[in-house]
């Protein structure tokens, strides 16, 4: 199997003819259910290069790396955070889960709860959903936008389009500043949404992940769908690509998500710092002290 092929397939950095219903959430670029073994031994294989680069991340501390996941609900968030990240050192990593905004969050900016938590230099960034539910539930559901605080004059019919704007502008700053950006979008089908709600109504143990506001939000998935094509089309970039991942088959959607972060590290040229002359004598003179002992 080519990877690069196969990532090329999802990768969307120019959103001009980007159009949501020509990505299949069931794709598996072709490989069959027999094939979930050894997507398992992949996977483990990009788990282990991904701790590898991220200790060189974390050791060059030049470049950081945000990582955006969204999704509709049970599309399978958690699991691919916990599945791709697991043999990563947590030291380097930070997951933020974006929830309802406070009263205070909502006193100021919607990029400002966001960019507080980008990632530093040298550590990799997660956002378990992110600034993007600004033009996603937001939108779908008008009425939110009216308990923002904004001037009357600035809600506008422009302001998708404007907010687009800003969020183009946020990811190009942060690519500027040595910040990587990589999006996924977990592209679940209505159908197998619905298979994942009814399973977790069924056992016990997930009871705990269902809510009746998820089989309340069906009801709009046409325009959550209409939602996230546009803001797609609107913020996919060369310095901020998509990635519109299938996401019917969870070792399929796992197998993708962690060979991109590979690939995304793999492009910053990343490599442990120089040790110059000076220091090299210092750790000679280190090493005939700590032998003296």
């Amino acid at each position: 199997m080519k990877i690069e092929k196969m990532l090329k397939r999802y990768r969307v950095d120019d959103g001009k003819r980007f159009r949501l219903k020509d990505y299949d959430p069931a794709d598996t670029h072709g490989l069959k259910s027999e094939f979930k073994k050894e997507a398992k031994d992949l996977l483990a294989d990009g788990v282990q290069e991904l701790s590898r680069l991220q200790d060189t991340l974390a050791a060059q501390d030049r470049w950081g790396l945000l990582v955006i996941l969204q999704a509709m609900d049970a599309a399978g968030k958690d699991g691919t955070i916990k599945h791709v990240m697991s043999g990563v050192n947590p030291q380097g990593v930070q997951v933020t889960s974006f929830k309802v905004p406070t009263t205070e969050e909502l006193s100021h900016g919607y990029l400002w709860r966001t960019s507080q938590q980008a990632p530093a230099r040298g550590r990799i960034g997660i956002f378990n959903r992110s600034y993007y539910e600004e033009v996603l539930v937001v939108r779908v559901h008008p009425e939110v936008l009216a308990n923002e605080k904004l001037p009357k004059r600035l809600m506008t019919r422009e302001i998708w389009e404007e907010r687009y704007e800003d969020i183009k502008n946020f990811e190009r700053y942060l690519t500027r500043n040595g910040i990587a950006v990589v999006k996924f979008f977990l592209n679940i089908s209505r159908k197998e949404q619905k298979r994942r709600f009814l399973d977790r109504l069924d056992t016990p143990e997930k009871n705990w992940k269902f809510s009746a506001s998820d089989a309340k939000e069906r009801e709009f998935w046409d325009a959550y769908q209409e939602a996230y094509e546009d803001a797609i089309r609107a913020t996919a970039s060369e310095f901020a690509p998509w990635y519109v991942v299938p996401a019917d088959h969870k070792w399929f959607t796992r197998l993708v998500v962690a060979q991109v972060l590979v690939d995304e590290l793999k492009g910053l040229d990343l490599e442990y710092p120089k040790v110059s002359g000076a220091q090299k004598k210092a750790l000679a003179e280190a090493r005939q002290q700590l032998e003296k002992e």
